[in-house]
């Protein structure tokens, strides 16, 4: 399986004002296309060819570091399009509320966690929802890591590195994971992410 890199699901300018036109220009078009091309380079003549995506993941995770590095950040990009959504944020779907709720105590409790961990990650990496032995945790993760290589199943991720923020918020961190829980989060495909995992 060769990885490809997919049109956006919205215009560039869609997400604006809390993303612009000219952060995803430079973050889809550059820096996923980047992991794209060097995770196909990477692949060729490996015993992953012809796996799938997560199989790719998941196996060269402590093996092949540059294959998993470019591998782990299109597998996150692929979802990380998706997670944000024009007019995101919003009312969370029933299931999904009750859920947060129950295993992490309240949406306010998640939406602190899920800051605090964007916000506590040092250097560049991600934060994550995700489902871990059946209850949603609040993960982060370095680099191209991911919750699929800490037995997990992401449902939700937003990408702390530096080229998802500072063209719009220069090194205001918090202040972009607030816009993003706020204000573009597609909670939809996150309920699609968990119906799935469960």
């Amino acid at each position: 399986m060769s990885f490809t890199l997919p049109e956006l699901p919205y215009a560039y300018d869609a997400l604006a004002p809390y993303m612009s036109r000219e952060t995803l220009e430079y973050h889809h078009d550059k820096h996923h296309l980047a992991y794209v091309n060097n995770g196909n380079n990477l692949l060729k003549g490996t015993e992953f060819e012809g796996k799938s995506l997560e199989e790719i993941v998941k196996g060269s995770f402590g093996k092949n570091a540059p294959l998993f590095n470019n591998a782990g950040q299109h597998y996150n990009h692929l979802h990380f399009w998706n997670w944000m959504k024009p007019n995101g944020g919003g009312a969370i779907p029933g299931e999904i509320e009750k859920k947060i709720i129950e295993d992490i105590g309240s949406v306010e409790k998640f939406k602190e966690d899920f800051i605090a961990a964007g916000v506590g990650q040092f250097g560049s990496g991600w934060a994550w929802l995700a489902l871990k032995d059946g209850k949603l945790v609040v993960l982060k993760s370095p680099n191209g890591e991911n919750p699929l290589v800490q037995g997990a199943t992401p449902i939700l991720g937003v990408d702390v590195w530096e080229h998802s923020y500072y063209i719009d918020y220069r090194n205001r961190r918090p202040d972009y994971l607030k816009a993003f829980v706020d204000h573009l989060v597609n909670w939809d495909y996150v309920a699609e992410l968990y119906s799935k995992a469960v």
